[in-house]
């Protein structure tokens, strides 16, 4: 697999705790904004930003553009 598909296929997974976390307990802000330690999505936003990042990153080398 592509780097580029393992990152998506890891960014699935974290949408799927995510939404399995709102439909359980729902979700505020400070779930989504500042977690603590040993919440559920603590480092969720800072992974998935880093990785989506990761993402546009290779799209774009792929295609010879840049941001």
């Amino acid at each position: 697999m592509s780097e580029k598909t393992e990152i998506i296929k890891r960014m699935l997974e974290l949408q799927k705790k995510f939404v399995d976390f709102e439909q359980k307990n729902g979700i505020d802000g400070f779930d989504y904004y500042s977690p603590g330690e040993g919440h559920p999505l603590s480092g969720y936003r800072k992974e998935y930003n880093d990785l989506a990042n990761k993402v546009v990153d290779l799209a774009h080398a792929e295609a010879g553009s840049h941001r």
